[in-house]
C-alpha cells in the first residue's frame, strides 16, 4: 500500500511537472491530425502577414529602428507559445508597451541610438526576469491590483498619445521633444502648417485609405499587408527616397544575433518603475485577450503558466536584440479567426518572420515611415472606448472618477506615462479603502409579514432590551472603529439595552485589529450589564475565534448557529417583556423561521446550537 501511494504521488509530480514546465505536450500530438496541422499553419502565415509591417510600425513607435521589431517578433511568439497557457495568444510587439518603453527611455538615452538600444534590450530583460517571477511564485493575483478602471482610463489616453505621436511622420514634419508630450504635438501642429511635405502627406493618406476601405468592403483582406505593398511599389516607382521623403530603408541581413544584455545598474533603477509597470500592463493585455479566447475555445487557462510564457518570450527577446513584448488584441483575434488550434499556429508565425529576416528584407527598404505612421494609427482606433468609463461611472461613481482621473493624468504627464498607472492605481486603492471603512450596518427588526428586515428603511419599530445588528463587510483595521462606534451607539441609545447580537453571516474576514476591537468591545458591554452574542459566524471566522481564545473567553454558549436560536436565548433570559411595546422582535415569528435559516447554511451532521459543539458545521 505505501510503495503504491508513494508511487502515485510520484507520478502525480512528474504529471504536475509537465503541465507547469512544458505544457506545449499537451497540443503537441494533436498535429498528428493533418485538419489541425493545416489549419495552424494557414493561421500561422496569416498573422505573419500583419506581424511583419506591425512590428516594424511599433519599434519606430518604441523610438528604435525598425528592425528590432522583426527582431522581438521572431523568437519570443515562439517561446511564448511553448510555455505559456494559451494556445491562440499572439505574442510580440504591441502599441502600449512600445509607447511605454519609449517614454522610459527618451529621458536617459535619447541623445545615443546605441545606449537606446542597449536599454532597451535590458529593459526588456528585466520585464521578463518579473513576469518569469510572478508566474513561478504563483503571485499572478497581483495583476489584480490594476483595476479596470485605471487600465481603461490608462489605455484610452495611451491610444490618443500613440496615435498623435505619429503626426509629424503623417506630414513629414519634425520638431524638437518638448517636456511634455502635448507641447510636442502642438509644435508638430504648427510646422506641419507652415511646412507639410506634400508627398508624404500623400503617402499617409493612401496607405490610410487603402486599410479604411477594404476593413469596409472586404474584411477578411489582409489590409495593412496591401497597403504596405502598394505603397512601397509606389514609393520605388516614383523615387520617394529622391524627393525627401523618408523610408526604412537598409535593413541588415539575417536573424538576430544572440548575445546577453549589457547591465547598467544606475539606468536599472531608474527603469524599475517602468519595467514593473510595463509587467502588470503587457501581461493585463495578455490575459484579457486570453481569457476571451478561453472562453471560446473551452480550454483551461491557467494565469501564473502564462506569465511564465509571456515572462520567458521577454527575456528571449533581450537574448536576440529585441525588446519588450506582449500579447496582442489584434493579431490573436486575427489567429483564432484564422483558424489556429494550437500553438503551433505561433510557431509558423515566428518561422515566418524569420524568413522574411534572412530573404525577404530588400523588399522593405523602400517602405514609407508614414505608412508605418499610419499602421499605428488604424491599430489604436480601436483602443479608444469611451463606453467602459461611462459604464464604470454607472456601476459605481468612484471607478468612473478613477478612470477619468487616470486618462487626463496619463495624458498631462505624457511622455512619463507610468506615472498616470501609478497614481491612477494609489487612487483606485485610497477609495478602495474609504468604501470599506464604512461598511453597511444593518439594524433588524421584526417586519409584518414575520420576516427580519432592515428597520430603518422600512420603519420598523426595535426592540427595547436586544439590538439585532447585521454587518455587511469583513472586519479589518480600517473598519473596526467605525463598527465599534456604531454597537457603541446603539448601546447608549437605548438605556435598558440587555443583549446585542451580531448577525455575522457577512463576515468573510478579519484580521487581528477585528478581533482585538471584539474582545475590547465584549468587556465594555459586559461591563454595562450588557451580553455580545453571535449568530451565524462562518467557520473560518469561527476557527480564528477559538485559536485566539475569544470564544472561550465570552463563552462558548454566546455563539449560535441561527438568529432565531440567539433571540430564543435572549428571550429566555432577558426577563419579562412583553410583545407589543417592549421586544417587536417576538412578534409573528414565522413557524418555519428556523428551517428558512439553516436553507442559507451547508447542510452538514447533527448539529448544536452553540459553542464548539457546532464548530464544524458553520458555513
Amino acid at each position: 500500500m505505501r510503495a503504491a501511494k508513494a508511487l502515485n504521488t510520484t507520478m502525480n509530480f512528474i504529471a504536475s511537472w509537465k503541465d507547469n514546465f512544458l505544457p506545449f505536450l499537451k497540443w503537441l500530438p494533436e498535429l498528428k491530425d493533418s485538419k489541425v496541422l493545416k489549419a495552424d499553419i494557414i493561421a500561422g502565415i496569416t498573422v505573419a502577414l500583419v506581424l511583419v509591417p506591425q512590428s516594424m510600425a511599433y519599434a519606430q513607435l518604441a523610438g528604435l529602428p525598425p528592425y528590432h521589431g522583426l527582431y522581438a517578433a521572431f523568437l519570443p511568439g515562439i517561446i511564448a507559445a511553448f510555455f505559456g497557457s494559451s494556445r491562440q495568444l499572439a505574442t510580440g510587439p504591441v502599441a502600449v508597451v512600445s509607447l511605454m518603453t519609449a517614454s522610459a527611455l527618451e529621458p536617459i538615452a535619447g541623445h545615443s541610438p546605441e545606449l537606446y538600444i542597449a536599454y532597451a534590450v535590458m529593459l526588456a530583460l528585466m520585464v521578463g526576469i518579473f513576469q518569469l517571477a510572478l508566474g513561478l511564485l504563483r503571485l499572478g493575483v497581483m495583476v489584480n491590483f490594476l483595476s479596470h478602471p485605471v487600465v481603461v482610463g490608462f489605455t484610452n489616453a495611451a491610444a490618443i498619445i500613440i496615435g498623435t505621436s505619429q503626426i509629424g511622420k503623417l506630414f513629414g514634419v519634425s520638431v524638437p521633444k518638448a517636456e511634455h508630450h502635448y507641447e510636442t504635438v502642438w509644435n508638430t501642429l504648427g510646422a506641419a502648417v507652415d511646412d507639410t511635405h506634400m508627398a508624404t502627406l500623400g503617402m499617409a493618406v493612401l496607405a490610410l485609405g487603402i486599410m479604411i476601405i477594404l476593413k469596409r468592403i472586404a474584411p477578411k483582406w489582409p489590409n495593412v499587408l496591401v497597403a504596405v505593398v502598394v505603397t512601397s511599389v509606389v514609393a520605388w516607382a516614383t523615387g520617394f527616397e529622391k524627393i525627401g521623403g523618408s523610408v526604412v530603408g537598409k535593413i541588415p541581413d539575417g536573424l538576430p544575433p544572440m548575445s546577453l544584455p549589457t547591465i547598467d545598474w544606475a539606468a536599472a533603477q531608474e527603469l524599475m518603475t517602468v519595467a514593473i509597470a510595463i509587467s502588470l500592463i503587457g501581461f493585463m493585455e495578455a490575459i484579457s485577450i486570453a481569457k476571451a479566447m478561453a472562453a471560446q475555445t473551452r480550454q483551461r487557462l491557467d494565469a501564473n503558466q502564462e506569465l511564465v510564457g509571456q515572462g520567458l518570450s521577454n527575456l528571449t527577446a533581450s537574448f536576440f536584440q529585441g525588446y519588450a513584448v506582449s500579447g496582442s488584441f489584434s493579431r490573436s483575434a486575427v489567429n483564432i479567426s484564422a483558424g489556429a488550434v494550437t500553438g503551433f499556429s505561433s510557431i509558423v508565425t515566428g518561422l515566418v518572420v524569420g524568413i522574411t529576416l534572412l530573404w525577404l528584407t530588400p523588399l522593405l527598404y523602400n517602405l514609407p515611415v508614414a505608412t508605418l505612421a499610419a499602421v499605428i494609427i488604424m491599430a489604436v482606433i480601436n483602443l479608444i472606448k469611451v463606453a467602459p468609463i461611462t459604464h464604470a461611472w454607472k456601476v459605481q461613481k468612484h471607478d468612473g472618477v478613477v478612470a477619468v482621473i487616470t486618462f487626463v493624468l496619463t495624458l498631462l504627464m505624457a511622455p512619463h506615462v507610468e506615472n498616470g498607472i501609478i497614481i491612477g492605481l494609489l487612487l483606485s486603492l485610497g477609495l478602495y479603502l474609504y468604501r470599506t471603512m464604512k461598511p453597511r450596518i444593518v439594524v433588524l427588526a421584526r417586519h409584518p409579514d414575520g420576516t427580519l428586515r432592515d428597520a430603518e428603511v422600512n420603519l420598523l419599530r426595535t426592540c427595547s432590551k436586544i439590538s439585532l445588528i447585521r454587518f455587511d463587510g469583513s472586519l479589518y483595521f480600517a473598519n473596526t472603529g467605525y463598527f465599534e462606534d456604531k454597537v457603541l451607539e446603539r448601546a447608549a441609545v437605548k438605556k435598558g439595552l440587555q443583549y446585542v447580537i451580531i448577525d455575522a453571516e457577512a463576515i468573510n474576514s478579519i484580521d487581528a485589529t477585528g478581533e482585538e476591537m471584539l474582545y475590547n468591545l465584549a468587556e465594555r458591554l459586559k461591563t454595562n450589564n450588557i451580553e455580545l452574542l453571535f449568530a451565524r459566524t462562518k467557520k473560518q471566522i469561527m476557527d480564528v475565534f477559538c485559536r485566539t481564545g475569544f470564544a472561550d473567553a465570552i463563552g462558548e454558549d454566546h455563539f449560535f448557529r441561527l438568529r432565531t436560536h440567539a433571540m430564543q436565548y435572549a428571550f429566555k433570559n432577558m426577563g419579562h417583556c412583553d410583545a407589543v411595546h417592549c421586544c417587536p422582535l417576538q412578534m409573528h415569528v414565522p413557524a418555519d423561521e428556523e428551517t428558512r435559516e439553516e436553507k442559507y447554511l451547508e447542510e452538514g451532521g447533527k448539529t448544536g446550537k452553540t459553542g464548539k459543539a457546532i464548530g464544524e458545521t458553520f458555513e
